[in-house]
């Protein structure tokens, strides 16, 4: 692990006198290789593009641009379906073209914008706010683009030509079932994303599931936007603020991690048990060592797979489903090992 402070002095001041004591001859040696690279550099770029080669076997004329806009790329979730839909484009010769729009509904609204300007075909999207885009997605549409909606919907689902998602409101309903079998009353802290559907439905399964004691009592609901950074001063605050409680439930295990980290720096993290959405390494972590109690297994590797297949049927004219729901799975320390907790599932 990188180490700051005195360590990392150390460390660079060594480097700093290693370089200094470099003799001359050493020196005169490493200009002459890196002029000779620079040489060999430079023709390789002449002949490069002077031929008229195809260097790449599996670059193909009139190849497809696909767009992809997820929610953020500060999620691991997300990097692992953009890497297997890239795969599976580059694989068959095809482009694609990314932008992280880092949870800003604008932003993302303008990226789609110079994607379409792009001439782009297919345009892959996880909204950051399912209503905003309307308006850009309905450009799309009218320019013959494909629309295909990963992790959450979109507002007016004849918009996207297909929607993948995890089954969210069964992910909630999972969870909050485990969460019955574990206790009776209890005072629940749920942290929530309102802009997106998906972390609506997951939070509405929850509470519809443990609603049903008459016992279980939702003291708080804090906006969090699914993301560590919120999350932790948030509940820190509610702390602070004298709200008592005894669970939290977060719409995924971006939040859930932050939440412990406050739970922990107010030293409660042992009296509060933790449920999240998602499965992650970090979750699957805190779940195996008895920090965290369950969580909703997705698995982004099968929704990558899945958007994949998804873009050629709608490039070649194949049929499609409208909605696709990836199952999900119930992770607690009974089974934790199975899921494998250094990776995702």
């Amino acid at each position: 692990m990188f180490r700051t402070g005195p360590e990392a002095a150390r460390f660079f001041s060594q480097r700093s006198q290693m370089g200094v004591s470099m003799n001359r001859s050493a020196k005169k040696i490493c200009n002459a290789a890196f002029i000779l690279v620079n040489a060999t550099a430079i023709l390789a770029a002449v002949f490069f593009f002077s031929g008229n080669r195809d260097f790449s076997l599996n670059q193909k004329e009139n190849s497809y641009l696909i767009g992809a806009s997820y929610m953020t790329m500060n999620n691991e979730f997300y990097k692992i379906i953009g890497e297997e839909i890239t795969h599976q484009v580059e694989a068959k010769g095809d482009r694609i073209v990314l932008r992280d729009p880092a949870l800003d509904a604008d932003r993302q609204i303008e990226q789609i914008q110079a994607m379409l300007d792009m001439g782009i075909d297919v345009l892959i999207v996880t909204p950051v706010d399912w209503v905003k885009l309307t308006d850009i997605l309905e450009q799309a549409k009218n320019r013959g683009v494909f629309i295909v909606v990963l992790d959450t919907n979109v507002s007016g689902g004849e918009l996207a030509d297909c929607t993948i998602t995890s089954d969210n409101y069964q992910a909630g309903v999972l969870v909050g079932e485990y969460f019955l079998a574990q206790h009776g009353a209890s005072h629940v802290v749920v942290m929530t994303h309102e802009t997106t559907v998906s972390g609506q439905q997951r939070v509405q399964g929850f509470v519809d599931a443990v609603t049903q004691n008459d016992g279980v009592e939702i003291v708080e609901r804090i906006e969090c936007e699914g993301q560590l950074e919120i999350a932790m001063p948030k509940l820190k605050q509610a702390i602070e603020n004298g709200v008592v409680f005894d669970s939290v439930f977060c719409l995924n295990d971006l939040a859930c991690v932050g939440a412990a980290a406050a739970l922990d720096e107010k030293q409660m993290l042992g009296e509060v048990d933790l449920y999240g959405v998602d499965a992650s390494p970090d979750a699957k972590a805190l779940i195996a060592e008895g920090m965290m109690d369950a969580s909703a297994a997705q698995f982004p590797t099968q929704i990558g797979r899945e958007a994949a297949r998804v873009i050629y049927c709608l490039l070649e004219g194949k049929p499609v489903e409208r909605n696709i729901f990836i199952p999900v799975e119930l992770v607690t320390k009974d089974n934790v090992a199975q899921f494998g907790i250094d990776r995702w599932q």
